[in-house]
């Protein structure tokens, strides 16, 4: 493969300037490309293909499907540059955080690479003469619809172990990042040496997304996204039987108790909150501090919220960038000026140029207060005090959602102690609440999702079924 800098973009997707929708760089409001959109008729053909070829993919030898997966890590690997490029012009990221996508990108497919060539049943005991056991078969076409935060992250965690038990793939990839998190990874696969249509990317809205939910050759949606959204496609999939993973969004506490290093807290806060700006469904939305250190501590985090610059990252430019849209900016603004109203003190940010909204600190948020119950997707970290553990337990588990939590004391006992009350599906002692290893299963609770996980063992679970089978050496004869 030649330098994927020197790759243009082709293919059926790809509009003459104007005539398709644009995708735009959120720093500097340049068009990157013009995308044709697919609609429903376009979503039946692709899953109509997929299920032919997912058939053929299936049957190839087990270490065929790994040598792709594996070549697809090379590529990406060896043109880290390129990818990061393209994620710091439609996403807004920092470098830094487009950097560290890649990487983890390349070590999802690395991970998938070696699931063709793990155990996939087990022989289950039985009567004599007779052969009984279970195996792991592919369910058939996946429907994969992932988010513009971590576009290309969150859509090959699925499409990769997906492909590696035998899967095909329909992937739609956010409609405001459908390059990073779509076309580049159609490039890159075919790149890799993956048959014709066992993995489609279908560019689309909402239109696009509910045909993919209800379409009789896709067995399973694979969505990450928002609890609004994910609500409504796992009613549409669910009405339809398809089987259903929902990774859905989180308003994650970061507890803070008084035995905290002040400075180390700090940073933490800091780095859960802000990071990608605050775009992350595992950002640390709530910041629980003991009392006898919140007022010392807010004025730490004051200052490393007035100290974070801001500004386009794919030109050099602040630790923190644009939001995705003037949407979620005006919401964000929103929430922060009804929380001020309800009572509220804002203490750094609060203001945006564009749609660079400043690192923000909220103090004295109650409960009733609306940034403390909406997940925001903003760099906005927002302070509660509390007395002692029972009462920072009993505001963490107040909320619908259960995805992540932190909890940050010079005591581990007594940390570990808290966290094994707290509803939540990821549980970091000493840590803020932002982290994914690939090799771990990550999934919520409540309104975070539907129950299930993915990535490491789970992948196993999420994308095959079980079959059992039977074996005889001859048929027996029954009574009748």
């Amino acid at each position: 493969m030649q330098d994927a800098l020197e790759l243009p973009l082709n293919g059926p997707w790809i509009a003459a300037p104007g005539n398709g929708t644009d995708m735009v760089n959120p720093a500097s409001g340049a068009v990157l490309l013009s995308v044709n959109f697919g609609d429903a008729k376009d979503i039946r053909d692709a899953a109509r293909r997929a299920r032919k070829a997912q058939i053929s993919w299936f049957s190839l030898p087990f270490d065929a499907r790994a040598t792709v997966l594996r070549k697809a890590a090379d590529l990406m690997e060896s043109n880290a540059d390129f990818y990061i490029g393209w994620l710091m012009r439609e996403t807004g990221s920092a470098g830094g955080k487009a950097g560290f996508e890649v990487s983890i990108v390349v070590k999802a497919l690395r991970e998938a690479a070696a699931m063709p060539s793990q155990p996939a049943g087990l022989v289950l005991p039985s009567d004599h003469g007779r052969l009984s056991f279970c195996r792991r078969m592919p369910l058939g076409v996946i429907g994969v619809i992932s988010p513009f935060n971590f576009p290309m992250y969150l859509g090959l965690r699925a499409v990769a172990p997906a492909l590696a038990v035998g899967n095909a793939v329909v992937l739609k990839p956010d409609p405001r990042t459908t390059i990073s998190g779509g076309l580049l990874m159609q490039q890159l696969f075919t790149a890799a040496g993956l048959p014709e249509d066992v993995l489609t990317v279908v560019p689309g809205g909402g239109e696009a997304g509910e045909a993919l939910c209800i379409d009789p050759n896709i067995a399973m949606i694979q969505f990450t996204g928002s609890t609004a959204v994910g609500r409504k496609i796992g009613a549409l999939a669910g009405g339809h039987l398809k089987k259903l993973s929902l990774e859905l969004g989180g308003k994650n506490s970061l507890i803070i108790l008084d035995d905290a290093d002040l400075d180390i807290a700090a940073s933490n806060i800091a780095w859960g909150s802000y990071l990608h700006q605050g775009q992350i469904c595992m950002a640390s939305g709530r910041i629980l501090v003991q009392e006898s250190i919140y007022d010392a501590l807010v004025e730490k985090l004051v200052a490393k919220a007035n100290a974070l610059p801001m500004g386009d990252a794919a030109g050099g430019q602040g630790a923190l960038g644009p939001l995705i849209n003037q949407a979620q900016v005006d919401r964000a603004l929103a929430i922060i000026g009804d929380t001020v109203a309800a009572g509220a003190s804002l203490k750094a940010g609060g203001t945006a140029d564009g749609l660079f909204l400043a690192p923000t600190v909220l103090v004295d948020v109650t409960p009733a207060m609306r940034a403390f119950k909406d997940e925001m997707f903003a760099p906005v970290a927002l302070l509660t005090p509390f007395k002692n553990d029972e009462d920072a337990i009993g505001l963490a588990n107040d909320t619908e959602y259960g995805l992540s939590a932190g909890v940050i004391s010079s005591s581990v006992g007594r940390a570990m102690a808290l966290g094994a009350k707290l509803n939540t599906g990821l549980l970091h002692i000493n840590d803020q609440t932002v982290a994914d290893d690939v090799v771990n299963p990550f999934g919520g609770r409540g309104q975070s999702g539907n129950g299930t996980s993915i990535g490491g063992p789970a992948n196993w679970d999420e994308f095959s079924q079980w079959q059992w089978v039977t074996i005889r050496g001859a048929a027996p004869a029954y009574p009748f």
